[in-house]
């Protein structure tokens, strides 16, 4: 059942009245009030269960977009978000599974997340990769892994399989979460990104600890993720990576060193100090097939690991190795 069947599923009696949060932060910039944790939490839970109406989403999602995120509101909508869906296992490995998001895709440079996390699996972690199959006009790390033939897992149950193979699991989002996935759709009718897109980001799909790398692409998210995860969020799902992204994705840039912030125990400490571009330029095809080919390269010896990625992708070992 997708977003909307469910909504209409929805009697009267079920609806949620959103009136009294949508006047907390509808208010402008300068205006608006966040919601406490426990009023985000119930907010967005009513919104996953379809018990809102579209009026009111709507006021919800671009008022949200306008004010920004606090602490206390991701933190909220989090905990609902996750509620949403199976966790999944992680396997008896050497390390703690290692989470990568992949909502943005490459259009400028070519995209080399699923070169990362190739290279993390080769070294004995098991990897989830989630994310979008498709972004018009950019892309996207599913379309480089069907390129390298890895196919998507198509259910909870075959990604946890798919993680003792040695190989990157790629998940759909609409597969690991498929009411998220609904809520991420409502970008074609709005032509706005909303908090959906940031929980992706951030999300702990496993049910016992894991790495997350997390990216930003504005400032003021960097100051609130920051809040969250030295703060707010639970130490006991895992440590934390974040760093300005590569257009948007989690992986190191190859032209300049990207500042890696650790989150372990709600303790923060700067992994990686940011560093002025290089003059290296790398000859990297942008095409799926064309960025495919040239992972290929570096996987065989031919082309040699970015230094960068070989850094970020030691400090990921570093940090998932179970002692």
């Amino acid at each position: 059942m997708n977003y909307n069947e469910l909504k209409s599923s929805q009697n009267s009696e079920q609806s949620f009245s959103t009136s009294h949060f949508i006047r907390e932060i509808g208010r402008g910039v300068k205006g608006a009030r966040s919601l406490s944790f426990a009023d985000a939490n119930q907010l967005f839970k009513a919104i996953i269960d379809g018990r809102v109406s579209d009026l009111e989403l709507g006021a919800i999602l671009l008022s949200m977009r306008i004010k920004g995120e606090s602490v206390s509101e991701i933190a909220g909508f989090l905990q609902a978000a996750e509620s949403s869906f199976d966790l999944l296992r992680a396997p008896q490995m050497a390390y703690s599974p290692i989470v990568i998001p992949s909502y943005n895709g490459a259009r400028r440079t070519a995209n080399l997340t699923p070169l990362l996390a190739l290279l993390l699996a080769r070294s004995g972690a098991p990897v989830l990769v989630h994310g979008v199959l498709h972004d018009a006009g950019r892309v996207t790390s599913a379309e480089i892994f069907h390129e390298l033939d890895i196919l998507p897992a198509i259910s909870h149950q075959d990604a946890e399989q798919k993680l003792q193979t040695g190989l990157p699991v790629l998940m759909p989002i609409e597969v690991l979460a498929p009411r998220l996935s609904e809520l991420l759709a409502l970008r074609k009718i709005l032509g706005l990104r909303n908090s959906t897109h940031t929980l992706v980001k951030i999300l702990q799909p496993f049910a016992g600890p894991a790495l997350r790398l997390v990216s930003f692409t504005h400032p003021e998210y960097a100051t609130m993720l920051s809040g969250f995860f030295s703060g707010v969020a639970d130490p006991l799902r895992g440590d934390v990576f974040l760093m300005r992204g590569t257009e948007g994705e989690t992986v190191a840039s190859t032209k300049k060193v990207q500042q890696i912030d650790w989150f372990r125990c709600g303790e923060k400490n700067t992994l990686v100090e940011s560093q002025p571009g290089t003059d290296q330029i790398l000859s990297i095809p942008l095409d799926a097939a064309g960025t495919a080919g040239w992972i290929q390269d570096v996987l065989q010896g031919r082309e040699a690991v970015p230094e960068n990625i070989a850094e970020q992708v030691r400090h990921c070992l570093m940090a998932a190795k179970i002692t």
